[in-house]
């Protein structure tokens, strides 16, 4: 083999290493076949070099060095040789201070103490005669030079930026850059010698001096301020690279240096941003360098974009800009798409400035949106919502909404949402924005955010005069895309229009002038919204709304009332158990006749619009928060039902408080649909306190397994459509519970959801109001004047238990509770790596403070409290509700438990 062949000419170890020169071990190391053949090569040769280092005098020191780079550049670990550069840097030979040098920039970093060894001889390095040899410090101190360093070696530095050498001007302004940035109290020392070389005629001088001073201008205003007064000469230095003739020294592509060019533009814009004198200097030259410059190559399209973002960035007068925006609009007709994003992602800094002159370049921009390349689609996209405006809405929509139809499925949500937000925004009147959401519901399908068809609903209740044309309109969409099962937020919101105004939409009366002529009968809404329901494409929550919409058409079609009756009976039938307990219920509703069922399923009051400022920020929004109107029987206590794709489709603040006295929210309570079901409670028996769904039963991932307490309510309640005794229970009976009973009232009132009715009203249980002279347990401890604070055991299991003390720290308010945890063990294995988490509905807040340690002793030895601040903003109206989850490892086994915390009645 190789290793033996060159083992046989050297004889030896040590003859191998002092004979084999770098070529030679690099053509060995090319020459093994396999990598252990590599690694032998390797090892052998490392002990070899490990015996020549030994030998002090060993006049093949730097070709050790040399070696050592070479194996670190393959990855082997030279840790072993770091040492022997210092000794060859300490050498006067300038071939061993080069080796030395160039070792200690490959084989060593800052972060190791190796390179405070060397500041010393760095430092004489500096003062040497020779240039080569203070630029081979330099070029050092540029690359590993730490902050330590940099204090000692900075006057050195600073001093060289005098020098008579171009050379080691050049070398010691780039280290200037290095010790600025390392220590940027020293940047000071380095202004006046900045200031000196910005007049150099020596190129790389200066560009090395333009770097420098861009460098102390993004450390501090004040050099800003400095280099200012040097304006005059960077112009002129700047005018004669643009009308320099050809020079084979700094010729790149038919440009005279455009990297100085480069660097003097950026330089520029940096003193020329927000001082007018500074950007009336530098105009002239802008213009000439926009005019000038040939964009044909790469060297020329650098200039033009870092010209662009000067003028951008100064003070520049309109038709500068103009002409800076005109470049950009030549780089989206390149066919290099690096170009092309590089001018869509200025366009859309330029926006916020010049507008108007952007808005030339909209159809090209518009055109880009088309572009095979994701990036380019991206960029493009986000600067056509930022050229959105009250004028050309309408145009930009269209374009908008055809691309929708033909864009990729990841860019479909957030291009919905953000159309959504423009046509919100600049919607010219609310035809046209009725006519552009439902074209919006049609292409966008299941793209389309709940939160957008909340608000279009919203719309439609505030826009009497448009409802009718609004549900024709929907009708028509729903209609013709039967056959799409994608498009169930279209159903879900038509469904919700023709139920609740399916009378206007039938009407005449409610045509407006240019309408497509649609004539629309009874008995088409009711076979529509039974299409819906016998499409087994559309979730559970559609066909809640479709067969809520159909019992309230039910008692205004006064022809349809069989035929909706009939599709009650089928869906009686059904295997989703939501579904089944509605259609039972309403045909219940219905047997009792139109005094019960008309005031039950009156059509819903208008919901209070949000302002578009608050709303509909093209920048960004999180989830809508809702409005506030009041509660209605069966219609919930602000949630939706089970997996309700559209349960808070108008909005409404999901945490609005129910008429409940002392604690739960009557049925529909949010975080008892959302995390553990809901009530199936029949009727409209008002809720108990305590309620037996668990808040938080799922989350943290698992659903609570054991039962809770329910305390039974023993409040009369009277017919409250009957003067005289209770009748019989209008619902009795249908699921096998007994007759519950009715909340006394005068009249129905408007929902608190505004599709409570549809998506979780009448399989909810309302609440009953407290009465007039009753105190909730919180307000009954306060006129007694007793202390609110309890004691109970939240967890217990194998030996564990945390208890909790639970107290009221400001007596004037009751919403805020502070709980005291402790853990004690009572078990025979300590608890170590302890953590306690808790976890609330969005109604409450909770902060935790630092538990007291993380191990809990054995045999109750010990213990560890933890801090937990809990407010609740419905305080009165729902109970304190709290998920834990305990972790901890005993005995060398994680062990991860959880717990639903019940309070106490009155916290």
């Amino acid at each position: 083999t190789s290793v033996a062949t060159a083992a046989g000419r050297s004889g030896n170890g040590d003859a191998f290493a002092m004979s084999t020169r770098l070529r030679e071990l690099i053509r060995s190391v090319r020459a093994c076949k396999t990598a252990a053949e590599e690694r032998a090569l390797v090892a052998k040769e490392s002990a070899a070099i490990r015996a020549s280092l030994k030998d002090a005098e060993s006049q093949y020191s730097h070709r050790n060095v040399a070696k050592l780079m070479y194996l670190h550049m393959l990855g082997y670990p030279t840790h072993w040789g770091q040492m022997e550069c210092v000794t060859l840097i300490a050498r006067a030979s300038f071939p061993e201070k080069r080796i030395g040098y160039l070792g200690l920039m490959v084989l060593l970093d800052e972060r190791q103490e190796v390179t405070m060894m060397v500041t010393n001889t760095i430092k004489n390095d500096l003062k040497h005669r020779n240039h080569f040899i203070a630029g081979l410090a330099l070029c050092a101190l540029g690359n590993i030079c730490t902050a330590e360093m940099a204090r000692d070696v900075a006057p050195e530095v600073a001093s060289l930026l005098h020098s008579k050498n171009s050379y080691v001007r050049k070398k010691a302004a780039l280290c200037s850059v290095r010790i600025v940035k390392k220590v940027p109290d020293l940047a000071d020392e380095f202004v006046h010698g900045t200031s000196e070389l910005l007049s150099d005629r020596h190129h790389g001088v200066l560009l090395c001096a333009v770097t420098l001073a861009l460098e102390l201008c993004v450390l501090d205003q004040v050099h800003v301020t400095h280099f200012r007064k040097h304006v005059p000469v960077l112009v002129k230095i700047l005018m004669s690279l643009i009308r320099a003739g050809y020079s084979a020294e700094h010729d790149v592509g038919g440009h005279a240096d455009p990297f100085l060019q480069v660097k003097l533009l950026r330089l520029l814009a940096k003193l020329g941003a927000g001082d007018a004198d500074a950007s009336d200097a530098m105009s002239d030259v802008l213009a000439n360098v926009a005019s000038n410059t040939d964009g044909s190559k790469n060297a020329g399209n650098a200039i033009l974009y870092e010209a662009v973002n000067a003028i951008i960035g100064t003070e520049s007068v309109g038709g500068l800009r103009v002409l800076a925006v005109n470049i950009l609009g030549r780089f989206l007709g390149n066919k290099d798409n690096n170009i092309r994003y590089v001018a869509l992602n200025t366009l859309a800094k330029v926006v916020a400035v010049d507008t108007q002159a952007v808005q030339r370049h909209r159809h090209t921009i518009v055109e880009c949106v088309k572009d095979s390349d994701v990036t380019i689609r991206r960029s493009a996209l986000q600067l056509v919502y930022a050229l959105v405006n009250d004028s050309n809405i309408k145009t930009l929509a269209k374009e908008l909404l055809d691309y929708l139809g033909v864009a990729d499925v990841e860019f479909k949500s957030d291009l919905t949402r953000r159309i959504a937000q423009l046509i919100t925004k600049y919607a010219p009147d609310r035809r046209w924005h009725v006519d552009t959401m439902v074209e919006l519901l049609i292409k966008g399908g299941s793209y389309v955010a709940e939160e957008e068809a909340r608000d279009f609903v919203v719309l439609i209740t505030n826009s009497p005069e448009l409802q009718g044309y609004a549900g024709r309109a929907l009708f028509r969409a729903a209609f013709e895309s039967e056959q799409h099962s994608n498009r169930f937020q279209l159903s879900a919101v038509a469904a919700w229009v023709l139920g609740e105004y399916g009378d206007g939409v039938v009407a005449q009366s409610t045509r407006l002038q240019g309408e497509v002529n649609t004539v629309i009968a009874e008995a088409d809404v009711v076979k529509l919204l039974e299409s819906i329901l016998g499409d087994y494409h559309a979730p559970p929550a559609v066909k809640q709304v479709a067969i809520t919409a159909l019992a309230k058409l039910g008692t205004r079609f006064k022809t349809q009332t069989s035929a909706v009756r009939g599709a009650m009976g089928k869906v009686g039938t059904s295997a989703n158990v939501e579904l089944q307990q509605r259609a039972s219920e309403f045909c219940g509703i219905f047997d009792r006749g139109p005094a019960l069922a008309v005031p039950l399923l009156e059509r819903l009051p208008p919901f209070v619009m949000k302002s578009k400022e608050a709303l509909h920020g093209v920048a960004g929004r999180g989830k809508h928060e809702g409005t506030a109107v009041p509660s209605a029987p069966g219609g919930g206590g602000g949630g939706g039902g089970v997996g309700d794709l559209l349960g808070d489709l108008t909005g409404l603040d999901d945490s609005l408080p129910s008429a409940a006295a002392g604690g739960t929210a009557g049925g529909a309570d949010l975080l008892g649909d959302l995390m553990a079901g809901y009530d199936a409670t029949p009727g409209y028996a008002a809720t108990p306190t305590g309620a037996s769904v668990d808040p938080l039963a799922d989350l943290m991932g698992v659903m609570s397994m054991g039962g809770t307490s329910t305390q039974p309510t023993t409040t009369a309640a009277a017919d409250p459509f009957a003067g005289g005794a209770a009748p019989a229970d209008p619902l009795g009976d249908l699921m096998g519970t007994g007759p519950p009973s009715l909340v006394p009232q005068t009249r129905p009132q408007p929902a608190a959801d505004p599709l409570g009715d549809l998506m979780g009203g009448i399989a909810a249980t309302p609440a009953a109001p407290p009465p007039m002279n009753a105190a909730t347990p919180a307000s009954a401890a306060a006129l007694d004047g007793g202390p609110l604070s309890k004691s109970f055991v939240a967890f217990a299991k194998d030996g564990v238990e945390v208890s909790f003390v639970c107290e009221k720290p400001d007596p004037m308010d009751p919403s805020k509770t502070t709980v005291t945890a402790t853990t004690t063990n009572r078990g025979g294995v300590p608890l170590l790596g302890y953590v306690l988490q808790a976890a609330v509905p969005k109604t409450m807040s909770l902060s935790m403070r630092a538990a007291s340690g993380d191990s809990v002793p054995a045999t109750g030895a010990g213990r560890v409290t933890q801090r937990l601040d809990v407010t609740n903003s419905q305080h009165g109206t729902k109970a304190l509700a709290m998920r834990l989850r305990l972790a901890w490892n005993a005995g060398g086994a994680a062990v991860v438990e959880q717990a639903t915390v019940d309070f106490p009645p009155g916290l």
